[in-house]
């Protein structure tokens, strides 16, 4: 039985300011109409259609339950990390949940963040790799390489198998341009692309053999798991104990069972905004254009609207990304600096370097309209059927303003409904909640007044979504 395994573990910092940790490249639409995660899920019904096993960590449980039921997806499981520790551990979980439905599991590990152009090939590309693990090997997926790549690791490929496999010779670490050269003209080396193939029992057996730390923490807390909602919970203090490893050095670099399938598919890891040039469809001048863009005089250029119009002249080989409170301009050669600066966003406790204007919650999301000292405007938009927590604050009132659909109020001891054009004043310190019980979604316009506006001030009372409770 093959089963789909999806790591939705990555932040995307080299993706700012469109891409952050509390909503990162997974889950955007950064290269179609679809997020990264649900083209990845299409990508493997088309060649594995069994329900994924998705593993997550526990702040993007809901955005990854939203995503898989808007494209119709069931799990298997969603699995949430206690803490992140790198695939090898990551993995590691999905193999004894797989395990736990089927003995004869054959995991396709794919991360839920990269681009192919060419699902046929990559499906074509299964039939030996199937054959391989049949065998008791343990398969990677190397990317043909289409040019001399100092940002991917490579694989030398060694003897071609009976099956159409090759030999895995030897990983290698990022190399200098000269040497990236050499690797392409030998025709013997192919990019690290960080997908896999195997049987679930055998990638359990080469971890205990080379890593046993991280086969013993992640067997207890798959042990000790606890099922919460739709979500899989390995025990977080046994996990704890767990070593942080990638596959590659956990597992794959001692291994003496690995395998290679050679890919040709328009693959990418979509690591920097010049990969979104590189895959993106380009107009006559070079440029790709997202959103409200105008390019006057413009080559060669990367140029992204999120949120209001974006307009160039004069320039070439740049990249240009808005969104509603950042802009971020760079040379398309030097995209690689982004993640410095979010390092330096951090270090200055910049909220834009990880939270957007509009925040997602399990309910919808808020997004903040105007904030000054003693008041704030947020726009809450509630989905169909969600409700938020019973809840009350300590230092706001709010003002509620319906602006679509339908509200069901608590108040207090009161329970009422409001409708378009209607409001209503929760005074400080009271109990209340927030429900759409309509069709359609709830957009309101809330008024806060206090002296402090944190999102820390929160006591719940009850919740649907099994945050923490008062």
């Amino acid at each position: 039985m093959l089963v789909p395994v999806l790591l939705s573990g990555g932040v995307g910092s080299r993706l700012w300011p469109v891409s952050r940790e509390g909503r990162p490249k997974q889950f955007l639409p950064m290269s179609g109409t679809l997020s990264m995660l649900q083209s990845t899920c299409q990508r493997v019904d088309a060649a594995a259609p069994s329900p994924p096993i998705v593993v997550c960590n526990e702040e993007h449980r809901f955005l990854v339950a939203e995503q898989l039921r808007e494209i119709g997806v069931s799990p298997q499981a969603l699995v949430l990390e206690p803490e992140g520790r790198n695939t090898a551990p990551a993995i590691a979980l999905a193999a004894f949940q797989a395990l736990s439905v089927n003995s004869d599991s054959v995991l396709l590990v794919l991360p839920a963040d990269h681009h192919m152009s060419n699902v046929d090939a990559f499906v074509a590309a299964l039939a030996p790799a199937r054959a391989a693990a049949a065998d008791g090997r343990l398969v990677t997926f190397g990317v043909v390489p289409s040019r001399a790549e100092t940002g991917y690791g490579y694989i030398r490929c060694g003897d071609e198998m009976s099956c159409g496999a090759r030999e895995l010779a030897e990983f290698v670490e990022k190399p200098d341009e000269a040497t990236a050269v050499g690797y392409v003209d030998s025709g013997d080396y192919v990019w690290n692309s960080g997908m896999f193939l195997f049987r679930a029992d055998r990638y359990l057996e080469a971890l205990r053999a080379s890593n046993p730390a991280i086969y013993t923490a992640c067997e207890k807390a798959m042990a000790s798991a606890t099922t919460d909602m739709d979500f899989l919970r390995p025990d977080p203090e046994l996990f704890k104990a767990c070593p942080s490893d990638s596959i590659d050095y956990a597992v794959m670099e001692h291994t003496e069972y690995g395998a290679v399938v050679p890919l040709e598919c328009g693959w990418s890891d979509i690591g920097a905004w010049s990969a979104l040039w590189d895959v993106g469809t380009s107009d006559d001048q070079g440029n790709v254009l997202v959103g409200d863009v105008l390019a006057h005089a413009t080559q060669n250029s990367y140029l992204r609207s999120e949120s209001r119009l974006v307009a160039t002249t004069g320039v070439d080989n740049i990249v240009v990304v808005e969104t509603a409170d950042a802009v971020l301009v760079a040379s398309r050669d030097q995209v690689q600096g982004v993640k410095e600066i979010v390092s330096a966003l951090k270090a200055a406790k910049r909220s834009e370097a990880t939270v957007h204007q509009r925040v997602y919650r399990p309910w919808g999301s808020y997004e903040s309209l105007v904030e000054s000292e003693g008041f704030q405007v947020k726009r809450i938009i509630v989905q169909p059927g969600h409700k938020l927590s019973l809840q009350k604050h300590f230092h706001r009132a709010e003002h509620w303003i319906v602006v679509r659909g339908t509200a069901e109020v608590t108040r207090g001891d009161e329970v009422f409904t409001l409708s378009e054009d209607q409001s209503t004043y929760i005074p400080l310190g009271t109990v209340h909640r927030l429900v759409n019980p309509g069709q359609i979604p709830l957009e309101l316009i809330e008024v806060q007044s206090g002296s402090y506006l944190g999102e820390d001030d929160i006591v719940r009372f009850e919740d649907v979504y099994g945050r923490q409770q008062s």
